[in-house]
């Protein structure tokens, strides 16, 4: 089963978290393949993306979606992955082009230089006018070199962003999706002036070497070791020197957001003379859903069904939200 574990370093403002997807992340790669299978390279990209989505939304606990996305200029037009607060979650991606045999990050979205990873937190109740946060950073570190690995763009956001110390590890293949985040958690009074901040300088100083001895610590987990060790065996490995406090484990899973009502919706929006076009071309109207690979069908009843009760409910339109 897809896991979750969580864990503090007792007296140090050190977090971490280990996500294992198997079920889940075999799921999401099921119905992929009868939509149309992507290359190794893109699959691992998106296992990735799944597991760090899950990683982050557990970091931050926000109650409505984490979507994470990278777009570009490569033969990878888009990847996303999206996390629900219970850590459900679904992931896809759109191809232009063929990935080249062993294509990392550049060779996919950043072919020229204009490839972007943004990460948008959508509340589940929106205020009126509220709108979700986006936040942007390009596939390329503060010297604009091009960076090959997903970790190591979601360390540079987070650095941005939150202005906290990140280290992350990722891996995926066809059977699991799995990731290790490790953290440095803001320090009292860190920023302040006052009159013993030399004392508390030298207490971050310290802290601080703290944090990058159990990064270092984590930068040595392989791909191999993070993809067939289980939870304990990783954590044992890595820390057994530390004092680690572990909570009990989450269980995230697959799940798809899309529905037949949503759907329905979008076609209000396309309005009524476009999908009477799409009906006297095929005989009936055909979506299917990116992220699971639903087909939702419907005839001319049910169109004509969607508009009747758009109209008698004094709307035209609609858009999904």
């Amino acid at each position: 089963m897809s896991e979750l574990h969580k864990f503090l370093f007792e007296g140090l403002p050190v977090r971490g978290m280990l996500v294992r997807l198997t079920e889940s992340w075999k799921e999401v790669l099921r119905r992929r393949a009868e939509a149309g299978e992507h290359p190794p390279e893109l699959r691992a990209l998106l296992g990735e993306m799944a597991a760090a989505g899950v990683l982050m939304q557990s970091n931050i606990k926000f109650n409505g979606a984490l979507v994470l996305q990278v777009f570009g200029d490569g033969p990878v037009k888009l990847a996303v992955a999206e996390v629900q607060p219970d850590l459900s979650f679904r992931a896809m991606a759109k191809r232009v082009g063929e990935v080249p045999p062993g294509a990392r990050l550049e060779a996919m979205l950043n072919v020229r230089g204009k490839g972007r990873c943004a990460i948008t937190l959508d509340p589940k109740d929106r205020l009126p006018g509220q709108q979700p946060y986006q936040g942007v950073v390009p596939l390329h570190g503060d010297q604009r070199e091009p960076l090959q690995k997903l970790s190591e763009v979601l360390e540079h956001y987070m650095l941005q962003s939150e202005q906290l110390d990140t280290r992350l590890v990722l891996a995926a293949n066809d059977e699991i999706a799995a990731g290790l985040l490790i953290q440095r958690l803001p320090i009292k009074g860190e920023g302040n002036l006052g009159g013993q901040a030399a004392e508390r300088n030298e207490d971050q100083i310290g802290l601080s070497e703290d944090f990058n001895r159990i990064a270092m610590l984590a930068a040595t987990l392989t791909s191999e070791e993070l993809l067939t060790l289980d939870a304990d065996t990783v954590l044992r490995r890595l820390f057994w020197e530390e004092q680690v406090r572990r909570f009990e484990p989450a269980a995230p899973r697959f799940a798809c957001t899309c529905s037949r009502e949503r759907v329905g919706q979008m076609l209000k929006g396309l309005g009524r003379e476009e999908v009477d076009s799409v009906l006297a071309e095929r005989g009936d109207v055909e979506i299917g859903c990116e992220f699971c690979g639903l087909k939702y069908h419907f005839d001319a009843v049910d169109v004509g069904s969607l508009f009747t009760d758009a109209l008698a409910q004094g709307s035209g339109s609609g858009v999904i939200q």
